[in-house]
Protein backbone atom coordinates (compact mmCIF):
# COMPACT_ATOMS: atom_id res chain seq x y z
CA UNK A 1 0.00 0.00 0.00
CA UNK A 2 1.20 3.37 -1.26
CA UNK A 3 2.04 6.47 1.39
CA UNK A 4 -1.38 8.02 0.03
CA UNK A 5 -3.31 5.66 0.58
CA UNK A 6 -1.98 5.31 4.10
CA UNK A 7 -2.90 8.42 4.91
CA UNK A 8 -6.06 8.69 3.16
CA UNK A 9 -7.17 5.28 4.96
CA UNK A 10 -6.01 7.12 8.22
CA UNK A 11 -8.27 10.41 7.44
CA UNK A 12 -11.08 8.36 6.68
CA UNK A 13 -11.08 6.14 9.71
CA UNK A 14 -11.19 9.54 12.20
CA UNK A 15 -13.94 10.60 9.84
CA UNK A 16 -15.68 7.76 10.72
CA UNK A 17 -14.86 7.91 14.41
CA UNK A 18 -16.14 11.19 14.81
CA UNK A 19 -19.42 10.94 12.88
CA UNK A 20 -20.20 7.80 14.93
CA UNK A 21 -20.50 5.92 11.75
CA UNK A 22 -20.62 1.86 10.93
CA UNK A 23 -18.79 1.13 8.33
CA UNK A 24 -20.11 -2.52 8.35
CA UNK A 25 -24.09 -0.94 8.03
CA UNK A 26 -23.35 2.24 6.47
CA UNK A 27 -21.28 1.30 3.73
CA UNK A 28 -22.70 4.88 1.51
CA UNK A 29 -21.82 6.61 4.14
CA UNK A 30 -18.52 5.77 4.26
CA UNK A 31 -18.21 5.87 0.17
CA UNK A 32 -19.24 9.30 0.54
CA UNK A 33 -16.41 10.51 3.53
CA UNK A 34 -13.84 8.38 1.34
CA UNK A 35 -14.82 10.44 -2.29
CA UNK A 36 -14.77 13.98 0.39
CA UNK A 37 -11.35 12.69 1.50
CA UNK A 38 -9.99 11.95 -1.42
CA UNK A 39 -11.03 15.25 -3.07
CA UNK A 40 -9.90 17.51 -0.28
CA UNK A 41 -6.53 15.12 -0.33
CA UNK A 42 -6.09 15.94 -4.39
CA UNK A 43 -6.23 19.86 -3.37
CA UNK A 44 -3.16 19.52 -0.71
CA UNK A 45 -0.96 17.50 -3.61
CA UNK A 46 -1.70 20.13 -5.73
CA UNK A 47 0.05 21.84 -3.29
CA UNK A 48 2.76 20.16 -2.58
CA UNK A 49 1.68 18.96 0.82
CA UNK A 50 1.38 15.53 0.74
CA UNK A 51 2.31 12.92 -1.90
CA UNK A 52 -0.07 12.74 -5.24
CA UNK A 53 -2.55 9.55 -5.89
CA UNK A 54 -1.22 8.23 -8.86
CA UNK A 55 -4.83 6.24 -9.59
CA UNK A 56 -7.60 7.77 -7.65
CA UNK A 57 -10.27 4.93 -8.42
CA UNK A 58 -8.13 2.16 -7.12
CA UNK A 59 -7.31 4.41 -4.20
CA UNK A 60 -10.39 5.19 -3.29
CA UNK A 61 -11.58 1.33 -3.80
CA UNK A 62 -8.34 0.38 -1.61
CA UNK A 63 -9.41 2.91 1.30
CA UNK A 64 -13.00 1.75 1.08
CA UNK A 65 -12.41 -2.28 1.19
CA UNK A 66 -9.79 -1.22 4.35
CA UNK A 67 -12.70 0.77 6.66
CA UNK A 68 -15.90 -0.76 5.45
CA UNK A 69 -14.40 -4.11 3.88
CA UNK A 70 -11.86 -6.69 4.55
CA UNK A 71 -9.10 -4.89 3.14
CA UNK A 72 -6.65 -7.08 1.44
CA UNK A 73 -9.76 -9.85 1.16
CA UNK A 74 -12.35 -7.85 -0.05
CA UNK A 75 -11.21 -8.17 -4.05
CA UNK A 76 -11.44 -11.97 -3.47
CA UNK A 77 -14.79 -11.39 -2.32
CA UNK A 78 -15.96 -9.63 -4.72
CA UNK A 79 -14.66 -11.72 -7.83
CA UNK A 80 -18.08 -13.83 -8.44
CA UNK A 81 -15.81 -16.51 -9.92
CA UNK A 82 -14.28 -17.63 -6.73
CA UNK A 83 -16.45 -20.08 -4.20
CA UNK A 84 -14.15 -19.84 -1.00
CA UNK A 85 -11.16 -18.23 0.55
CA UNK A 86 -9.22 -19.37 3.48
CA UNK A 87 -6.12 -18.54 5.19
CA UNK A 88 -3.65 -21.11 6.74
CA UNK A 89 -1.08 -18.81 8.01
CA UNK A 90 -0.70 -15.37 7.42
CA UNK A 91 2.09 -15.99 4.39
CA UNK A 92 -0.73 -18.64 2.78
CA UNK A 93 -4.18 -17.07 1.72
CA UNK A 94 -6.15 -19.62 -0.92
CA UNK A 95 -8.81 -19.42 -2.62
CA UNK A 96 -11.55 -21.82 -4.77
CA UNK A 97 -12.08 -21.10 -7.96
CA UNK A 98 -14.57 -23.64 -10.28
CA UNK A 99 -13.51 -26.19 -7.46
CA UNK A 100 -9.70 -25.61 -7.52
CA UNK A 101 -7.44 -24.37 -4.82
CA UNK A 102 -5.16 -21.85 -6.26
CA UNK A 103 -2.40 -20.07 -3.73
CA UNK A 104 -2.93 -16.23 -4.13
CA UNK A 105 0.44 -13.72 -3.78
CA UNK A 106 -1.34 -12.25 -0.67
CA UNK A 107 0.82 -11.94 2.24
CA UNK A 108 -0.78 -10.46 5.89
CA UNK A 109 0.43 -10.29 9.36
CA UNK A 110 -1.05 -11.60 12.41
CA UNK A 111 -2.34 -8.72 13.62
CA UNK A 112 -4.41 -8.33 10.09
CA UNK A 113 -6.08 -11.88 10.05
CA UNK A 114 -6.87 -10.98 13.99
CA UNK A 115 -8.27 -7.50 13.03
CA UNK A 116 -10.21 -9.30 10.14
CA UNK A 117 -11.28 -11.89 12.26
CA UNK A 118 -12.69 -9.11 14.82
CA UNK A 119 -14.08 -7.30 11.77
CA UNK A 120 -16.19 -10.44 10.37
CA UNK A 121 -17.57 -11.49 13.77
CA UNK A 122 -18.50 -8.25 15.16
CA UNK A 123 -21.80 -8.01 13.72
CA UNK A 124 -22.80 -11.54 14.33
CA UNK A 125 -21.75 -10.87 17.75
CA UNK A 126 -20.24 -14.60 18.20
CA UNK A 127 -17.07 -14.39 19.93
CA UNK A 128 -14.08 -16.41 19.91
CA UNK A 129 -11.21 -16.94 22.56
CA UNK A 130 -9.72 -19.88 24.74
CA UNK A 131 -12.40 -21.19 25.92
CA UNK A 132 -14.54 -21.53 22.62
CA UNK A 133 -11.80 -21.79 20.12
CA UNK A 134 -14.12 -22.69 17.16
CA UNK A 135 -16.74 -20.43 15.59
CA UNK A 136 -19.55 -20.55 12.88
CA UNK A 137 -20.81 -17.01 11.20
CA UNK A 138 -21.82 -15.10 8.32
CA UNK A 139 -21.34 -11.73 7.22
CA UNK A 140 -23.51 -9.05 6.78
CA UNK A 141 -23.47 -10.04 2.73
CA UNK A 142 -24.32 -13.30 3.11
CA UNK A 143 -20.49 -15.72 3.20
CA UNK A 144 -20.11 -18.22 5.98
CA UNK A 145 -16.95 -17.30 7.65
CA UNK A 146 -15.35 -20.57 10.32
CA UNK A 147 -12.32 -19.81 12.44
CA UNK A 148 -10.26 -21.61 14.89
CA UNK A 149 -7.64 -20.51 16.49
CA UNK A 150 -4.52 -21.96 18.89
CA UNK A 151 -4.07 -24.14 20.50
CA UNK A 152 -6.18 -25.81 18.57
CA UNK A 153 -4.38 -25.04 15.69
CA UNK A 154 -0.15 -25.25 15.85
CA UNK A 155 0.31 -21.64 15.78
CA UNK A 156 -1.93 -19.27 13.37
CA UNK A 157 -5.44 -18.77 13.27
CA UNK A 158 -7.32 -20.67 10.58
CA UNK A 159 -9.87 -18.86 8.63
CA UNK A 160 -12.26 -19.95 6.36
CA UNK A 161 -14.61 -17.60 4.07
CA UNK A 162 -17.40 -19.55 2.10
CA UNK A 163 -19.64 -16.99 -0.14
CA UNK A 164 -22.52 -18.71 -1.28
CA UNK A 165 -22.94 -17.87 -5.53
CA UNK A 166 -26.12 -18.10 -6.18
CA UNK A 167 -25.85 -20.04 -9.19
CA UNK A 168 -29.45 -21.59 -9.14
CA UNK A 169 -33.02 -21.14 -8.22
CA UNK A 170 -34.65 -23.98 -10.25
CA UNK A 171 -33.50 -27.31 -11.03
CA UNK A 172 -33.78 -26.42 -14.58
CA UNK A 173 -30.64 -23.78 -13.90
CA UNK A 174 -28.81 -26.93 -12.71
CA UNK A 175 -29.42 -28.59 -16.15
CA UNK A 176 -28.00 -25.32 -17.86
CA UNK A 177 -24.84 -25.71 -15.49
CA UNK A 178 -24.31 -29.42 -16.62
CA UNK A 179 -25.08 -30.91 -13.24
CA UNK A 180 -28.34 -33.41 -14.01
CA UNK A 181 -30.00 -34.27 -17.32
CA UNK A 182 -33.70 -32.19 -18.69
CA UNK A 183 -35.06 -35.67 -17.96
CA UNK A 184 -33.76 -36.00 -13.97
CA UNK A 185 -34.45 -32.65 -13.41
CA UNK A 186 -37.98 -32.66 -14.53
CA UNK A 187 -38.55 -35.64 -12.39
CA UNK A 188 -36.90 -33.68 -9.17
CA UNK A 189 -39.31 -30.96 -9.49
CA UNK A 190 -42.24 -33.32 -9.89
CA UNK A 191 -40.85 -35.27 -6.49
CA UNK A 192 -40.61 -31.92 -4.40
CA UNK A 193 -44.17 -30.25 -5.62
CA UNK A 194 -45.43 -33.96 -4.85
CA UNK A 195 -44.15 -33.87 -1.24
CA UNK A 196 -41.06 -36.36 -1.47
CA UNK A 197 -38.65 -36.01 1.39
CA UNK A 198 -35.78 -35.47 -0.29
CA UNK A 199 -32.15 -36.38 1.43
CA UNK A 200 -29.28 -34.46 -0.17
CA UNK A 201 -25.51 -36.45 -0.13
CA UNK A 202 -22.26 -35.43 -1.35
CA UNK A 203 -18.90 -34.44 0.22
CA UNK A 204 -18.09 -30.80 1.15
CA UNK A 205 -18.06 -28.52 -1.88
CA UNK A 206 -20.10 -30.82 -3.82
CA UNK A 207 -23.16 -28.19 -3.99
CA UNK A 208 -25.14 -29.51 -1.58
CA UNK A 209 -26.73 -26.41 -0.37
CA UNK A 210 -27.20 -25.11 -3.88
CA UNK A 211 -28.98 -28.50 -4.79
CA UNK A 212 -31.43 -27.55 -1.95
CA UNK A 213 -31.82 -24.12 -2.68
CA UNK A 214 -32.84 -25.75 -6.42
CA UNK A 215 -35.60 -28.01 -5.26
CA UNK A 216 -36.65 -25.50 -3.08
CA UNK A 217 -37.87 -23.16 -5.78
CA UNK A 218 -40.35 -26.53 -6.97
CA UNK A 219 -42.09 -25.94 -4.10
CA UNK A 220 -45.63 -24.26 -4.75
CA UNK A 221 -45.81 -21.00 -3.89
CA UNK A 222 -48.65 -21.54 -1.30
CA UNK A 223 -46.95 -23.27 1.56
CA UNK A 224 -44.89 -22.19 4.08
CA UNK A 225 -41.20 -22.72 4.79
CA UNK A 226 -39.15 -23.31 7.90
CA UNK A 227 -35.68 -23.38 7.64
CA UNK A 228 -33.20 -24.56 10.12
CA UNK A 229 -29.49 -23.93 10.28
CA UNK A 230 -26.20 -24.01 11.87
CA UNK A 231 -25.54 -20.76 9.97
CA UNK A 232 -27.56 -18.88 7.21
CA UNK A 233 -26.75 -20.19 3.95
CA UNK A 234 -29.65 -20.92 2.04
CA UNK A 235 -31.25 -18.00 -0.49
CA UNK A 236 -35.01 -19.31 -0.78
CA UNK A 237 -36.63 -17.20 -3.31
CA UNK A 238 -40.41 -18.09 -1.99
CA UNK A 239 -42.76 -16.12 -0.67
CA UNK A 240 -43.40 -17.67 2.62
CA UNK A 241 -39.97 -18.32 4.40
CA UNK A 242 -38.91 -18.30 8.10
CA UNK A 243 -35.21 -18.82 8.43
CA UNK A 244 -33.64 -19.95 12.14
CA UNK A 245 -30.02 -20.28 13.01
CA UNK A 246 -28.53 -21.79 15.85
CA UNK A 247 -26.84 -19.47 18.74
CA UNK A 248 -23.99 -20.11 20.77
CA UNK A 249 -23.59 -19.69 24.69
CA UNK A 250 -22.57 -16.07 26.07
CA UNK A 251 -19.47 -15.65 28.38
CA UNK A 252 -21.43 -17.23 31.20
CA UNK A 253 -22.44 -20.47 28.88
CA UNK A 254 -25.93 -19.45 29.14
CA UNK A 255 -28.38 -19.19 25.76
CA UNK A 256 -27.29 -21.49 23.36
CA UNK A 257 -29.17 -22.97 20.69
CA UNK A 258 -28.79 -26.12 19.13
CA UNK A 259 -30.02 -27.22 15.95
CA UNK A 260 -32.47 -29.98 17.74
CA UNK A 261 -34.17 -26.86 19.59
CA UNK A 262 -34.54 -25.17 16.05
CA UNK A 263 -36.21 -28.31 14.63
CA UNK A 264 -38.38 -29.20 17.63
CA UNK A 265 -39.08 -25.47 17.53
CA UNK A 266 -40.09 -25.30 14.02
CA UNK A 267 -43.21 -28.25 14.35
CA UNK A 268 -45.04 -25.32 16.18
CA UNK A 269 -44.68 -22.89 13.38
CA UNK A 270 -47.51 -24.01 11.29
CA UNK A 271 -44.76 -25.49 8.42
CA UNK A 272 -45.93 -26.98 4.65
CA UNK A 273 -42.03 -27.56 4.88
CA UNK A 274 -39.19 -28.00 6.89
CA UNK A 275 -35.42 -27.71 5.37
CA UNK A 276 -32.51 -28.33 7.69
CA UNK A 277 -29.46 -27.04 6.15
CA UNK A 278 -26.88 -30.51 7.54
CA UNK A 279 -27.81 -32.72 10.08
CA UNK A 280 -24.56 -34.49 11.95
CA UNK A 281 -25.21 -35.55 15.00
CA UNK A 282 -28.85 -35.83 17.36
CA UNK A 283 -30.96 -33.29 15.25
CA UNK A 284 -31.61 -36.00 12.58
CA UNK A 285 -33.40 -38.30 14.93
CA UNK A 286 -35.66 -34.81 15.28
CA UNK A 287 -35.77 -34.56 11.70
CA UNK A 288 -37.35 -38.07 11.13
CA UNK A 289 -39.65 -38.02 13.84
CA UNK A 290 -41.09 -34.19 12.02
CA UNK A 291 -40.35 -36.06 8.21
CA UNK A 292 -42.75 -39.37 9.31
CA UNK A 293 -45.50 -36.69 11.31
CA UNK A 294 -46.29 -36.25 7.53
CA UNK A 295 -44.33 -32.71 7.23
CA UNK A 296 -42.64 -32.90 3.75
CA UNK A 297 -38.89 -31.65 4.11
CA UNK A 298 -35.27 -31.48 2.70
CA UNK A 299 -31.68 -32.13 3.86
CA UNK A 300 -28.05 -32.41 3.22
CA UNK A 301 -25.75 -34.68 4.77
CA UNK A 302 -22.23 -35.50 4.09
CA UNK A 303 -21.47 -38.66 2.40
CA UNK A 304 -19.64 -40.19 -0.41
CA UNK A 305 -22.72 -42.17 -1.99
CA UNK A 306 -26.42 -42.26 -1.51
CA UNK A 307 -26.21 -45.68 0.12
CA UNK A 308 -23.41 -44.15 2.47
CA UNK A 309 -26.08 -41.53 3.23
CA UNK A 310 -28.71 -43.72 3.94
CA UNK A 311 -26.96 -45.87 6.60
CA UNK A 312 -25.39 -42.28 8.02
CA UNK A 313 -28.85 -41.84 8.73
CA UNK A 314 -29.53 -45.01 10.34
CA UNK A 315 -26.72 -44.46 12.72
CA UNK A 316 -27.23 -41.14 13.42
CA UNK A 317 -30.30 -40.68 15.24
CA UNK A 318 -28.91 -43.22 17.83
CA UNK A 319 -26.93 -39.54 19.26
CA UNK A 320 -30.24 -39.09 20.65
CA UNK A 321 -29.87 -40.86 23.31
CA UNK A 322 -30.07 -44.32 24.89
CA UNK A 323 -33.36 -45.28 24.65
CA UNK A 324 -33.00 -45.06 20.81
CA UNK A 325 -32.72 -48.28 19.13
CA UNK A 326 -31.87 -48.87 15.60
CA UNK A 327 -34.99 -51.04 15.99
CA UNK A 328 -36.71 -48.06 15.85
CA UNK A 329 -34.26 -45.93 13.40
CA UNK A 330 -33.94 -48.17 10.65
CA UNK A 331 -37.65 -48.44 9.85
CA UNK A 332 -38.12 -44.77 10.57
CA UNK A 333 -35.85 -43.73 8.02
CA UNK A 334 -37.27 -46.49 5.31
CA UNK A 335 -40.18 -45.33 5.99
CA UNK A 336 -39.70 -41.31 6.23
CA UNK A 337 -36.93 -40.68 3.36
CA UNK A 338 -38.23 -41.19 -0.26
CA UNK A 339 -35.26 -40.05 -2.08
CA UNK A 340 -31.30 -39.47 -2.03
CA UNK A 341 -29.81 -36.86 -4.58
CA UNK A 342 -25.93 -37.76 -4.49
CA UNK A 343 -23.48 -35.55 -5.87
CA UNK A 344 -19.91 -35.13 -6.50
CA UNK A 345 -17.40 -32.73 -7.68
CA UNK A 346 -15.03 -34.24 -9.62
CA UNK A 347 -11.46 -33.76 -9.73
CA UNK A 348 -12.14 -31.33 -12.81
CA UNK A 349 -13.58 -29.02 -10.20
CA UNK A 350 -17.55 -29.68 -11.76
CA UNK A 351 -20.13 -30.26 -9.78
CA UNK A 352 -22.91 -33.11 -11.04
CA UNK A 353 -25.28 -35.18 -9.84
CA UNK A 354 -23.98 -38.50 -9.66
CA UNK A 355 -27.16 -40.53 -8.93
CA UNK A 356 -30.93 -40.41 -7.79
CA UNK A 357 -31.77 -43.21 -5.22
CA UNK A 358 -35.72 -44.10 -4.04
CA UNK A 359 -35.80 -45.04 -0.33
CA UNK A 360 -38.64 -47.98 -1.01
CA UNK A 361 -40.01 -47.85 2.58
CA UNK A 362 -39.07 -51.59 3.35
CA UNK A 363 -35.91 -52.42 5.39
CA UNK A 364 -34.61 -56.30 6.26
CA UNK A 365 -32.08 -57.33 9.09
CA UNK A 366 -31.44 -53.98 9.82
CA UNK A 367 -30.85 -52.75 6.20
CA UNK A 368 -32.88 -49.96 4.38
CA UNK A 369 -33.83 -51.22 0.42
CA UNK A 370 -33.12 -48.31 -2.21
CA UNK A 371 -33.39 -48.64 -5.35
CA UNK A 372 -31.64 -46.39 -8.37
CA UNK A 373 -33.73 -44.23 -10.44
CA UNK A 374 -30.77 -42.31 -12.40
CA UNK A 375 -27.06 -43.31 -12.56
CA UNK A 376 -23.99 -41.89 -13.77
CA UNK A 377 -23.05 -43.87 -16.86
CA UNK A 378 -19.68 -43.06 -18.29
CA UNK A 379 -20.28 -38.86 -18.17
CA UNK A 380 -24.37 -38.68 -18.73
CA UNK A 381 -26.79 -39.60 -15.88
CA UNK A 382 -28.79 -41.87 -17.17
CA UNK A 383 -32.41 -43.73 -16.01
CA UNK A 384 -31.97 -46.63 -14.04
CA UNK A 385 -34.46 -49.18 -13.30
CA UNK A 386 -36.04 -48.01 -9.87
CA UNK A 387 -38.92 -46.19 -9.22
CA UNK A 388 -40.16 -44.00 -5.68
CA UNK A 389 -42.45 -44.71 -3.34
CA UNK A 390 -46.06 -43.67 -3.35
CA UNK A 391 -46.38 -43.58 -6.62
CA UNK A 392 -49.76 -41.92 -5.91
CA UNK A 393 -48.60 -39.32 -4.31
CA UNK A 394 -47.17 -38.27 -8.39
CA UNK A 395 -50.55 -38.80 -9.84
CA UNK A 396 -52.32 -36.70 -6.72
CA UNK A 397 -50.02 -33.92 -7.53
CA UNK A 398 -51.17 -34.38 -11.68
CA UNK A 399 -47.72 -35.94 -12.76
CA UNK A 400 -47.39 -38.90 -14.82
CA UNK A 401 -45.10 -40.77 -13.32
CA UNK A 402 -44.62 -43.55 -15.94
CA UNK A 403 -44.08 -40.87 -18.95
CA UNK A 404 -41.17 -38.95 -16.47
CA UNK A 405 -39.46 -42.15 -16.28
CA UNK A 406 -40.10 -43.44 -19.57
CA UNK A 407 -36.87 -43.14 -21.31
CA UNK A 408 -33.67 -41.65 -20.86
CA UNK A 409 -33.90 -38.20 -22.54
CA UNK A 410 -29.47 -38.17 -22.53
CA UNK A 411 -29.69 -34.50 -22.44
Amino acid sequence: MNQATVLLEDEVRELVRRRGLDPARDTAGVRALVADALADYDSRSVAGLVPPVVDPEQTAKDVLDAVAGLGPLQRFLDDPTIEEVWINEPGKVFIARAGRAELTTTILTETQVHDLVERMLRISGRRLDLSSPFVDASLATGERVHVVIPDITRRSWAVNIRKYIARATRVSDLVTLGSLTTQAAAFLDAAVVSGMNVLVSGATQAGKTTMVNALAGAIPPHERIITCEEVFELRLANRDVVAMQCRQPNLEGQGEVRLRRLVKEALRMRPDRIIIGEVREAESFDMLIALNAGIPGMCTVHANSAREAVTKMCTLPLLAGENVSSTFVVPTVASAIDLVVHLELDRHGRRRVREIVAVTGRSEEGVVETAEIFALRGSSLQRAGGFPPDVDRFERAGYDLAELLMQDSGR
